[in-house]
């Protein structure tokens, strides 16, 4: 007996051929079943009455109840049977089936095929599918959005190695694509291709569905994603609303990973690239050309003649002035009282430091926030490393001592006087040492002392060679700027020595 599956208007055509009279063999002949088949589909018909022709044909149901519960069945058991539970519990535990059956040929020497796995686990395994149902869209109600992976390029000119990413922008009710080629995932990157998408178009949609990368969601969540808030300028500025996809729910989203998948199959293959722009080039071509014109398989239509006559007409209109492309980031001012943000550092008020706050870097400049309070802004950095700072966001004391530089010192000690200039020169000559504080120290001390005084302790100091802040303050403090000096007293010495002597005679004296 067959182990065909009959369905239920098959045995009613039986059904009927013995109503009329036909023989099993002549039943048979006409390739409805064989004559064992009907045979045993004659005896229960008869104990029915369902072959008396004053009797009505039974309903689909009630011939289901009849055979599908008798029918002898002559089902084969499963090679992999004697394995079930191994098989089964591995299955549970998201083992791949071809691992299964590479074990099962190595540990209990199976000799089944690999199909014979993949039918038993199918006929015994619980399905993964998980119903879903069509998401249908109205014209510019929806776009869906998602990055790729993309080929690595090898620039012909400069020999670079460049790692590239798909982005895929997809109308929900055309399926009319933009798709660019890109270096990364960064928020400027995601922004930048939003933008270029839209001028693409030339409209923007009600709703961008995405998944849930992190240029767009920071926190992804089914109830209360949290999204990046330079994502939601963007969003404000443009108009459109966002819409994040649940975790783990990529059927949500189907239109743009079915254009993913069909950028990477039927745009990749046997294509060479001389450099990205030369990549993005022959894309935007093929998405006019060849990926614009085809026949979609769900629409039937053509994409750019869907979204031609139709969907470009309802796109919300492009805002006159784009909105300023900006990336968010909270920062940490450091002690240094500056903020890092892509490896540059810029300058906040001093009073910050240990503080949280917002920085918002746009294509040419970065400011910091304090919740709504700007509290600074800066020209953009592009060289890593590099650093910004404004004076008067520096504490009292590093102020003064940026601002008090050796062109202040040498003004100040100009002023003071002829010794104290040149204390300060002899100072700045060293080319060892950074005198700078000492300088600042030594005209600071006029504040105190007066420039006279101040003016006769550099003096002292030169002559006896101790240039410095210390020895000068301890002369002023002691008293001592108006002692005699060590040459002075020399000199006196001296005189005193030809004007005393035992054996000097006057000019007055005649010799004898």
């Amino acid at each position: 007996m067959s182990n065909r599956r009959f369905e239920m208007y098959i045995y009613r055509q039986i059904i009927l051929q013995m109503r009329m009279g036909n023989s099993d063999r002549a039943i048979a002949k006409t390739g409805l079943s064989g004559r064992k088949k009907n045979k045993w589909i004659r005896s229960i018909a008869n104990k029915k009455g369902w072959l008396n022709l004053n009797q009505p044909l039974p309903e689909d149901s009630i011939l289901a109840k009849a055979f599908c519960k008798q029918e002898p069945c002559s089902k084969t058991s499963s090679t992999v049977e004697p394995y079930r539970e191994s098989v089964l519990a591995w299955h549970k535990q998201g083992i791949r089936v071809s691992v299964i059956h590479r074990v099962l040929m190595n540990k209990h020497n199976y000799e089944g095929s690999y199909s014979a796995v993949v039918r038993f686990i199918q006929s015994h395994a619980p399905s993964k599918i998980k119903a879903s149902m069509p998401l249908n869209f109205d014209p510019a109600e929806a776009a869906q959005v998602d990055f790729g992976k993309g080929p690595i390029i090898i620039d012909s000119e400069t020999g670079e190695r460049i790692k590239s990413w798909f982005f895929v922008m997809t109308l929900c009710f055309s399926r009319h694509m933009y798709a660019e080629i890109v270096r990364d995932q960064k928020v400027m990157t995601w922004l930048g291709c939003h933008r270029r998408a839209f001028e693409f178009f030339g409209g923007v949609p009600k709703k961008v569905i995405i998944d849930n990368p992190k240029c767009a969601i920071t926190t992804a969540c089914t109830r209360d994603p949290v999204v990046q808030r330079s994502y939601l300028d963007s969003a404000q500025g443009y108009g459109f609303m966002i819409s994040p996809c649940p975790p783990r729910e990529p059927q949500m989203k189907g239109r743009v990973e079915s254009g993913v998948k069909y950028v990477k199959h039927s745009f990749m293959p046997l294509r060479n690239f001389k450099s990205l722009a030369d990549a993005n080039k022959q894309l935007c071509e093929w998405i006019l050309g060849e990926a614009g014109n085809r026949k979609h398989g769900s629409t039937h239509l053509k994409p750019l003649n869907s979204f031609a006559e139709t969907e470009k007409h309802l796109l919300l209109e492009l805002p006159e002035v784009p909105p300023e492309l900006a990336e968010w980031a909270k920062v940490k001012v450091h002690g240094d009282c500056h903020v890092q943000f892509n490896k540059c550092r810029y300058s906040v008020p001093h009073h910050y430091v240990g503080k949280t706050l917002w920085l918002r870097a746009s294509e040419n400049s970065v400011r910091v926030y304090d919740d709504h309070t700007l509290v600074a802004q800066h020209v953009k950095l592009i060289q890593p490393g590099s650093l910004t700072t404004i004076e008067d966001h520096l504490p009292p004391n590093a102020q003064a001592y940026l601002m008090k530089d050796p062109t202040w010192c040498r003004k100040q000690a100009e002023e003071i006087g002829e010794f104290c200039k040149e204390v300060i020169e002899t100072l700045f000559s060293d080319k060892v040492i950074d005198n700078l504080r000492s300088a600042q120290g030594i005209v600071g001390l006029s504040k105190k002392y007066g420039n006279s005084r101040l003016n006769a302790a550099c003096k002292r100091a030169i002559a006896y060679k101790s240039v410095n802040y210390t020895t000068i303050k301890n002369i002023l403090k002691n008293g001592f700027e108006y002692q005699t000096l060590p040459e002075e007293e020399a000199f006196d010495l001296l005189a005193n020595a030809y004007t005393n002597g035992r054996f000097i005679r006057s000019a007055n004296e005649t010799k004898h």
